[in-house]
This record gives C-alpha cells, sequence and structure tokens, in this order.
C-alpha cells in the first residue's frame, strides 16, 4: 500500500483488510454451517452466530482509535460522521444464502476516506476466493496480482443480477435486451467478480445499505472499474442515512453505454 497510510497507520489498511480476513475465515472454520444458531431481526432479516463472531473479529483488526465504524452487526454510532477515515463492514453479506446452504455469501470490508472507498476486501469460502485491492494500486485474486480485463462490448456482456430482484420480476426487462443475465446473491460477492473480470458490470435496482455495497464498490475502483448512482452520479459513503438509492458498477464494459442501457429499457420495481 502506498505511504500515504503508512505515515500515519502501524499497518496499511490493504495489511489490516488480509489480516482481517484471516481471521474471519479462522472464526468461520469453527462452526458447523448445518448446525448453526439463527435468529430474526426486527426487519425480518436473519442473523447468525456466525455474523456476530466475524463482526467481532473485524472489530478486532481493523479500527484504530481515530477512525470510524459502521456495521451490519454493530449499533450505529453518530461519531463515525466526524471521522475522516471509517470501516464500513458486512461480517456475512448474503446471510439467507448462508443459512439457506447457497454458496452466495461473503465477508465485506471497505476503507473510506472522506466518503470515498478507497481499498477492500472479500472472503467467499464457498467459492475458495479472496479478493482485496486499493485504489491506486491494483487488485489481488487469492495473493495473485490481477491484470485489467481487455474491454468488453456491450452485447453479450455478462451482468450479475440481484437474485431477490430477479425473482420480483424486476429485472424481465433486462432479459430482452442485448445483455447476458445472470442472478446471484450478495450484492459484495458480485462486485467483486466484476473487480475480478468474472463479470462485466453489476446494478441493483432498488436500496442498499452502505456495508452491502462500500467493500465491493472499492473493489471495482481498485481494479480500475466505475461505480455510481443509477443516474451516472457518483455516490458517497459514511452518511447519516446508510441506506442508498440503487447503484450501477462496471468492469470491463463502458460505464455511459450500461447507463443508457439502464434509462432505455423500461423496467420497474415492486
Amino acid at each position: 500500500m502506498g505511504s500515504i497510510f503508512r505515515r500515519f497507520h502501524l499497518s496499511s489498511p490493504v495489511e489490516r483488510i488480509e489480516r482481517a480476513l484471516e481471521a474471519a475465515q479462522a472464526v468461520l472454520d469453527g462452526f458447523d454451517l448445518e448446525r448453526i444458531e439463527t435468529a430474526r431481526k426486527s426487519g425480518g432479516d436473519p442473523v447468525t452466530e456466525a455474523d456476530v463472531a466475524v463482526d467481532d473479529a473485524l472489530r478486532s483488526n481493523l479500527p484504530e482509535p481515530d477512525e470510524g465504524w459502521l456495521s451490519e452487526e454493530t449499533a450505529d454510532s453518530p461519531e463515525r460522521l466526524d471521522k475522516e477515515s471509517v470501516w464500513i463492514v458486512d461480517p456475512l453479506d448474503g446471510t439467507r444464502e448462508f443459512v439457506e446452504g447457497i454458496p452466495e455469501w461473503c465477508v465485506s470490508i471497505a476503507y473510506v476516506v472522506d466518503g470515498q472507498p478507497v481499498a477492500g476486501g472479500i472472503l467467499s469460502p464457498p467459492r475458495n476466493i479472496s479478493i482485496v485491492g486499493a485504489v491506486g494500486e491494483g487488485v489481488t485474486v487469492n495473493g495473485e496480482a490481477f491484470a485489467t480485463p481487455t474491454p468488453t462490448q456491450l452485447p453479450g456482456a455478462l451482468v450479475l443480477a440481484s437474485r431477490s430482484e430477479v425473482k420480483r420480476g424486476e429485472w424481465d426487462a433486462f432479459f430482452k435486451t442485448e445483455i447476458a443475465v445472470r442472478n446471484m446473491g450478495s450484492v459484495a460477492l458480485k462486485l467483486g467478480l466484476v473487480a475480478a473480470g468474472q463479470a462485466d458490470a453489476t446494478w441493483t435496482l432498488v436500496p442498499k445499505n452502505e456495508w452491502d455495497v462500500a467493500g465491493g464498490a472499492a473493489l471495482v475502483l481498485a481494479a480500475g472499474g466505475v461505480v455510481s448512482g443509477l443516474d451516472g452520479e457518483p455516490v458517497r459513503f459514511n452518511r447519516e442515512n446508510t441506506l442508498m438509492s440503487g447503484f450501477v458498477a462496471t468492469g470491463s464494459v463502458a460505464h455511459d453505454a450500461v447507463i443508457k442501457l439502464i434509462d432505455d429499457t423500461p423496467w420497474s420495481v415492486e
């Protein structure tokens, strides 16, 4: 990682991300995933003992005293809004898939400076893949440097869609366009696969929380891709309201072409 981080911290964000993902893997290895205890949050979403344990492991390895913290599994504190640097994490992005035994979930970490994700990492044990990167430094996949993919034309481009959005019929119009659509759980995993060149783009049509998006967004940006709102405008993180509107992330395919496709397609949401 560049000296800009080492000047202020004992270890760089990337080093801490790698250490935290290793700790998360060790925690997950200690669970019998077929017998894990699951509860329900007030909104009905599942939460497991693994979510909480991984959250503890991440918080033990990531923030320093002058840095903020935002996690799906930690009570939010307004103190983060006054911090220049903030860690935004989702201990298990795709908990529903995790509980159902669907291999579409991951641990997600983002390091955000002045509202912009500058470093991130995801760990997907079911896929045996770890993706880590920083803006200006590139991306590694399972520890190996990843080369930026050759630009792809929009016709035939592989786009990863939300499983729940597809199930509700919100992507029906996109299946009739020139792109190839594959539905998948976990926002962070989809973003990570775009960053790793295993898909060309992903977007969501409904609001998501910052912890769903930030880690994968950092990876897409680190890989040289683009992340914006559905309107093409830049997105910011560490806001008071953590719910963000739909977003678009592109890797090898032109971002403007994807925005135009979304604008021209008669989609709707429930």
